[in-house]
């Protein structure tokens, strides 16, 4: 069912890089309005009289889901993530979220991947050594140890996270994993009992849950302490599941070996973060989810889901938030 050229979806300001042009191609569809959702007063001048609100990183907190239009029936966040919205003031208000968990799949894995054996193999270090130095020597680089000896822990294992382990495996000596929800049909993987457990065998972590009220700072100073000396760490999930200072001082004691960052607890990383000074670590700038194919995908699924709702009340592409 075609919308009506009245039906107009609210979006917040940076949430696609090629809005001109997607206004143009849904115009049959929907006016498409861009603006600002900083202030609760400007979530209500963007959505008055907007079917619906597309957000991506922006917050939506309790006072901004108040200040919605009574007109908006739907939430499309253009991401993976619903930590930014306050779902239980949505679903108060009768208002729907929507989520599009599939749509960078690969994208994020790669990139987990990669980060995952540049820390391994100290390439940053190597990288800053030639640009420096003009060259170096292995012993300069550091420690690196074969990483067909060492044990890839996996903490989560939906979607990416079985990505991620299938990308890895080839590398490693063994796969162990943690999650609530264990899938005992899932092939090569050794299952530990709890978070901690998981973390005294891996050589090589990689984090890949949601955050929550119970798994923020699940990698602690008490965690990291339960890992091997010398280990790597990897989060491109969220950057609250890691204690960035506890991490920040066990690399450089050296007790974790390296790490590879992509998502921060705050974005952008401020300036004095003890991050920036660490060691042995890589940083990128919450982009897990890029590549040009994923970022097209991502605004056509939100939209097409805000306008099919807003007309016939059905999505065809995401999640819902709640059943």
């Amino acid at each position: 069912m075609l919308a009506s050229p009245a039906t107009t979806i609210a979006v917040g300001e940076n949430s696609f890089a090629v809005i001109d042009g997607l206004a143009r191609e849904y115009e049959e569809r929907a006016v498409l309005r861009v603006g600002e959702i900083i202030t609760p007063e400007q979530v209500a001048r963007l959505t008055r009289g907007a079917s619906a609100l597309i957000v991506t990183l922006h917050p939506l907190r309790r006072e901004h889901i108040a200040a919605l239009d009574d007109s908006v029936k739907i939430i499309a966040r253009a991401g993976v993530g619903l930590d930014t919205i306050d779902v239980d003031a949505a679903r108060e208000r009768g208002i729907r979220v929507v989520y599009q968990p599939t749509y960078a799949t690969n994208e994020v894995a790669d990139q987990a991947a990669a980060l995952a054996l540049a820390a391994w193999r100290r390439l940053a270090g190597a990288d800053a050594l030639v640009r420096s130095a003009g060259w170096g020597s292995a012993a300069q680089v550091g420690a690196v140890h074969a990483l067909q000896d060492a044990t890839l822990g996996v903490l989560g294992t939906g979607r990416i996270g079985r990505a991620l382990i299938r990308r890895l495996t080839p590398f490693v000596k063994s796969v162990v994993a943690f999650d609530a929800y264990r899938d005992e049909q899932l092939e090569g993987v050794e299952w530990a009992d709890n978070p901690t457990q998981l973390f005294e065998r891996s050589d090589l972590l990689s984090l890949h849950l949601p955050l929550t009220r119970e798994t923020r700072h699940i990698l602690d100073a008490e965690a990291l302490a339960a890992m091997p000396t010398g280990a790597v760490v990897v989060n491109v999930s969220r950057g609250g599941l890691v204690d960035e200072d506890a991490l920040a001082d066990a690399l450089k004691s050296g007790h974790i070996g390296a790490a590879g960052l992509d998502v921060f607890e705050t974005e952008p990383l401020d300036a004095g973060a003890k991050l920036r000074a660490a060691p042995n670590l890589l940083l990128s700038p919450h982009v897990a989810w890029y590549s040009i194919e994923s970022g097209d995908r991502l605004a056509r699924w939100s939209i097409d889901d805000a306008v099919s709702y807003t007309t016939a009340s059905t999505i065809e592409n995401g999640a819902w938030a709640w059943a």
